[in-house]
C-alpha cells in the first residue's frame, strides 16, 4: 500500500521566489465547508457589519450641520436634535454591535467544535503505527492552538476584512459627494501605505508560521515529560537540568518570535501613522484653502466632516492593504489543521463491511506478508514529527533498499526491496485451540498478534475469522469479537469501575465482581479503601504491575470476546503475581480461541499448537514434543530460553 501526498498542499499554493501563499479557489472552498453549516448567521453578520457601517458615517455630516447651520443660525431646536442624534449613534451602533458579536462567536466557535470533531475521529481512524511513530505534544498542538488560529481566521480576519471593505466603500462613496478633489488628494497617498504593508505582512506571516513550530514543539517536550513514564526516566538518568534546557529553548523561541512581532508590528503601526497624519494635513491645508477663497463654497462644517471621513478612510485603508497577506497568514493555521485531516487512513472499513456474527473462532492466516516500510516515501516531509512515518523519519531505518537521489523529476526512489517483517505466512487455528507464539526478538511474534483486530493490516495476503475475511467485516464488530492484553497495560486515570466497565458499559455490578474474580483481582479491589471507586492515577501507575495486569485481564473478562490475543509477560513481576496471572489466564482462555506470544513453559506445554517464528518467517509448528524432537530452533529456545521456566 502507497499513499501519495502530491495534493496536501494543493489548497496553499506558493509563490517560491517571494515565499508567499497565494489564496486558491480549492482552499476557500474547504475552509467554506466548514463555515457553510452557519451560512444563516453569516447572513446575519454581514447585515450587522452594513447597519454598524452605515450608522457611524452619520456623525460627522452631524457635525457638519452643527457647525453650518445650527450654531450660526442660533437653531436650538436643531442643537438639541444634533445632540441627541450624536449620543443615540453609538449607542444604536453598540447594541448592533452585540448582535454582531454574537453571531461572529457563534460562527467562530463553531468552527472550532467541528475542526476539533473532524481532527479527533480523524485522528482516531488512524493505525497504530501512525501514534507508534508521533509525537502525542504536537498532535495536541494541531488540535489545540492551530483550530483556535482557524477559527479566529473566520471569526476575527474575515470580519474584519468585510467590515473594512464595507466602511471603504460607503466612506469614499461620501467623501466623493462632498468634494471630490480633496478625495483624489486623500486617496493619493495610497502607495505609501501599500508598500510597507506588504513587506511587513510578509515578515510577519513568516514568524507566525515559526511561533506555532516552537508552540508545538514545546508541547511536545511537556507532553513527554510531564507524564509519569516520562517523569520516572528524567528523574532515573538525571536529566532535569538537561530537559530544562530542551524546554527553555522552545520557550525562549516562543518569547523572542512574540517579541519581534510586536515591535515589528508596532514601527509597521507608527509608519502608517506617520504617514496618514500627512495626508490628513495635506487635505487640511488645501481644504483651508478651499473655504478661504471665494471661488468655492466649500464651508468649515464642511472641511470637519471631510477630515472626519478621512480618518474613517485610512484605518480601514491602513487593514486592507495588508489584507491579502494577513488573510494568507490566518490561513496558515487552516493548512496545518488540513495537513493532518489530509493524512490518508492506513486502516480503512469497506463502504459495504458487515458486521461480524457470533464466532465460533477458526482463524487463518492465507500467505500473509507485512512491511512496516511500505508506506514511507522519502519525497515530502509535510508534516514532519505528525506524519513523518508516511514518508521514511524514524521508519526509515526499517527499510533495506538503498535511496537514490535525482531520479525521474528529481524525485527519490528505493532501489531494493524493502526488509519483510513477515513473509508467506500460513496457519489455521481450530476454534477453541491455544496457540502459542515463540521466537527470538524481532521474529514477527506481536506484527502476528496485532494483524487480527486490525491494528495493522498485512501488504500481501489475507486474515480470515470463520472464514470471513476480517477486511469485509466492520471494525467494531472485529474489536467486539477479540480481546486483547498487552504487554504494556494502560489504565486511565479515573475509577477501577471505569476501567473495567470501559469494555462493556452494559455490564452490572455481578458481571464487574464476576470478571475480577476470574482475574484474581476481586480480593484486592475489596479491601481498598473505596473498593471499585479506587483511583488508579495517571496510566494506572498508583498500582503494581501485576495488579495493573490482572485489572486488564478482568477487562477482556468482561468483554467476553470468543477469540484472545495475549502477550503474556510475566517475566517482571513477582512470584505471586506471576502466579495469580497464570492461573487467571488459564481460567480466562477456556474454551476460547486464543492467540498467546508464550513467555513461560507452563503456557507452551499447554498449547495445543507451538508456532515457531524467526526473521518473518514461520520456520516450524507442532507440540512441544514433536518440536523439541526436531532438533531445530525451538529446541535450542527452550534450551536457553524456557527449561528454566
Amino acid at each position: 500500500m502507497a499513499f501519495h501526498n502530491a495534493g496536501w498542499f494543493a489548497y496553499l499554493r506558493y509563490d517560491k521566489e517571494k515565499d508567499r501563499p497565494q489564496i486558491t479557489r480549492e482552499l476557500m472552498g474547504r475552509v467554506w465547508q466548514f463555515a457553510r453549516p452557519y451560512r444563516t448567521k453569516v447572513i446575519g453578520l454581514l447585515i450587522t457589519i452594513l447597519l454598524i457601517t452605515a450608522i457611524s458615517r452619520i456623525s460627522p455630516l452631524l457635525f457638519r450641520d452643527l457647525i453650518d447651520n445650527a450654531i450660526p443660525n442660533g437653531d436650538r431646536t436643531r442643537l438639541n436634535w444634533l445632540a441627541l442624534g450624536m449620543i443615540g449613534i453609538p449607542l444604536v451602533n453598540g447594541i448592533i454591535g452585540i448582535w454582531q458579536r454574537n453571531f461572529s462567536s457563534q460562527i467562530g466557535e463553531g468552527v472550532i467544535f467541528d475542526l476539533r470533531r473532524a481532527l479527533y475521529v480523524h485522528m482516531q481512524r488512524m493505525s497504530l503505527r501512525f501514534f507508534t511513530q508521533t509525537r502525542t505534544g504536537e498532535l495536541m498542538s494541531r488540535l489545540n492552538n492551530d483550530v483556535v488560529g482557524a477559527q479566529r481566521a473566520i471569526s476575527d480576519t474575515l470580519v474584519a476584512i468585510i467590515s473594512n471593505l464595507v466602511s471603504l466603500v460607503v466612506t469614499l462613496g461620501i467623501m466623493l459627494a462632498l468634494e471630490w478633489r480633496l478625495t483624489l488628494l486623500g486617496v493619493a497617498i495610497l502607495p505609501l501605505f501599500v508598500l510597507p504593508a506588504r513587506r511587513i505582512g510578509r515578515i510577519l506571516r513568516d514568524l507566525r508560521r515559526k511561533s506555532m513550530e516552537h508552540n508545538a514543539e514545546m508541547n511536545a517536550a511537556m507532553n513527554e515529560t510531564l507524564n509519569v513514564s516520562g517523569a520516572l526516566l528524567v528523574k532515573l538518568f538525571g536529566r532535569e537540568r538537561w530537559e530544562y534546557g530542551r524546554f527553555s529553548e522552545n520557550a525562549a523561541g516562543v518569547r523572542d518570535i512574540g517579541i519581534r512581532s510586536a515591535v515589528i508590528g508596532r514601527w509597521f503601526f507608527m509608519m502608517l501613522s506617520v504617514v496618514s497624519a500627512v495626508g490628513t494635513a495635506v487635505v487640511f491645508w488645501v481644504g483651508g484653502l478651499l473655504v478661504l477663497s471665494p471661488d468655492f463654497d466649500f464651508t468649515i462644517g464642511s472641511i470637519v466632516a471631510f477630515g472626519a471621513y478621512l480618518t474613517q478612510l485610512y484605518g480601514p485603508l491602513m487593514a486592507l492593504t495588508n489584507a491579502p497577506v494577513e488573510f494568507a497568514t490566518s490561513m496558515v493555521s487552516f493548512e496545518r489543521v488540513f495537513e493532518v485531516l489530509d493524512i490518508p487512513v492506513e486502516i480503512k472499513e469497506r463502504p459495504d463491511a458487515k458486521p461480524l456474527p457470533p464466532v465460533k473462532g477458526r482463524i487463518q492466516f492465507e500467505n500473509v506478508s507485512f512491511d512496516y516500510a511500505a508506506l514511507a516515501d522519502e519525497r515530502q516531509g509535510g508534516l514532519a514529527e505528525v506524519a513523518r512515518f508516511t514518508w521514511g523519519g524514524s521508519a526509515a531505518h526499517l527499510k533495506r533498499g538503498k535511496v537514490k537521489e535525482g531520479g525521474e523529476n528529481g524525485e527519490t526512489a528505493v532501489t531494493e526491496t524493502p526488509k519483510w517483517a513477515l513473509r508467506h505466512l500460513d496457519l489455521e487455528i481450530e476454534p477453541g485451540q491455544l496457540v502459542a507464539l515463540v521466537g527470538p526478538s524481532g521474529a514477527g511474534k506481536t506484527t502476528t498478534t496485532y494483524m487480527l483486530p486490525r491494528l495493522y493490516d498485512p501488504t500481501e495476503g489475507r486474515i480470515l475469522i470463520d472464514g470471513r475475511d476480517i477486511r469485509e467485516v466492520t471494525l467494531k464488530s472485529l474489536a467486539h469479537n477479540i480481546g486483547m492484553v498487552t504487554q504494556e497495560t494502560y489504565l486511565f486515570y479515573d475509577t477501577i469501575r471505569a476501567n473495567l466497565l470501559y469494555a462493556n458499559s452494559q455490564a452490572g455490578e455481578a458481571d464487574m465482581i464476576a470478571a475480577a474474580q476470574a482475574a484474581n483481582i476481586h480480593e484486592f479491589i475489596a479491601s481498598l479503601p473505596d473498593g471499585y471507586d479506587t483511583v488508579v492515577g495517571e496510566r494506572g501507575y498508583r498500582l503494581s504491575g501485576g495488579e495493573r495486569q490482572r485489572i486488564a485481564i478482568a477487562r477482556v473478562v468482561l468483554k467476553n470476546p470468543r477469540i484472545l490475543v495475549l502477550d503474556e509477560a510475566t517475566s517482571s513481576l513477582d512470584s505471586l503475581s506471576e502466579a495469580l496471572i497464570q492461573e487467571a489466564l488459564q481460567r480466562v482462555m477456556a474454551g476460547r480461541t486464543s492467540l498467546v506470544i508464550a513467555h513461560r513453559l507452563s503456557t507452551i506445554l499447554a498449547a495445543d499448537l507451538i508456532l515457531v517464528m524467526a526473521n518473518g518467517h514461520l520456520l516450524e509448528r507442532g507440540d512441544h514434543q514433536s518440536l523439541l524432537a526436531q532438533g531445530g530452533l525451538y529446541a535450542d529456545l527452550h534450551e536457553t530460553q524456557f527449561a528454566a521456566g
